[in-house]
């Protein structure tokens, strides 16, 4: 029977599996470290995360890269990350948080929506699904894991509203496992056609009017409903992007074409 403990390797250093059985934590505005976690964070943005912010900000998303981010070293060599620009004041303040906390709570990124836990996916050979483990971070200054508040798996992903941040990061995943095999077809770093999945990935507006000038909904066998949530939700958008990158760069596409 196969395990369900994450193999060894994925396990992060200084971090600890959390299973079935329920954990303490919880953060609040009197818990003495409220905000400290805020303050110079190596934080990465997945694609849903950049769509949730810029759309929370009311910023075009071009705007939001352009002030919010900069690119970072992925997780292979073949496509760059993206990161949250900390402000500039001696504490490196992430520049959405102010004197109440959170100002994009609703819409917070996948990192700070887990934390104190953080997520990992893997596809074991053989499998079709992918296999999320759940870990626990161990940071000194955190004092609400002294809370006397238990929380299983499920209850923290209800309360979190991890549920659509879960779906669509599993997506990117798949997409960026793909993206590791280096489909760019020798082209080298930055190239035309990593410069359009950049663009997919994390310019949701651009890809708009991209997909309109280009008519892409018209060219693939699509279901009517489908096509109008495409064309009316940017998180639609984006799970339609991904498949358009694989039937773009020869991938497992489940896109067909008219």
């Amino acid at each position: 029977m196969p395990s369900n403990l994450p193999d060894q390797e994925l396990i992060p250093e200084g971090r600890t599996v959390i299973g079935p059985e329920p954990f303490q934590f919880r953060c609040h505005p009197d818990v003495g470290c409220f905000k400290i976690c805020c303050r110079r964070l190596e934080l990465y943005l997945y694609p849903y995360d950049v769509l949730r912010l810029k759309s929370a900000l009311n910023m075009h998303s071009a705007l939001f890269l352009r002030k919010h981010v900069r690119l970072a070293p992925g997780s292979h060599p073949f496509f760059p990350s993206v990161m949250l620009n900390m402000g500039d004041d001696d504490e490196h303040t992430c520049p959405f948080l102010d004197e109440k906390g959170c100002s994009v709570y609703p819409d917070r990124p996948t990192a700070c929506r887990t934390y104190p836990l953080e997520r990992a996916v893997e596809k074991r050979e053989g499998e079709t699904r992918l296999r999320a483990h759940y870990f626990m971070t161990h940071h000194v200054y955190c004092l609400g894991h002294g809370e006397r508040n238990a929380y299983t798996l499920d209850r923290w992903e209800r309360e979190q509203m991890l549920y659509e941040y879960n779906l669509m990061g599993d997506l990117w995943a798949e997409i960026d496992a793909f993206f590791a095999s280096n489909p760019w077809q020798g082209e080298g770093a930055a190239g035309p056609l990593q410069q359009l999945a950049f663009m997919v990935c994390y310019n949701i507006d651009d890809f708009r009017a991209y997909a309109s000038q280009h008519r892409l909904l018209q060219q693939f066998a699509l279901d009517r409903n489908r096509r109008r949530r495409i064309e009316r939700e940017d998180e639609e958008l984006l799970k339609f992007g991904f498949e358009w990158l694989l039937h773009v760069l020869g991938g497992p596409s489940p896109l067909r074409s008219r």
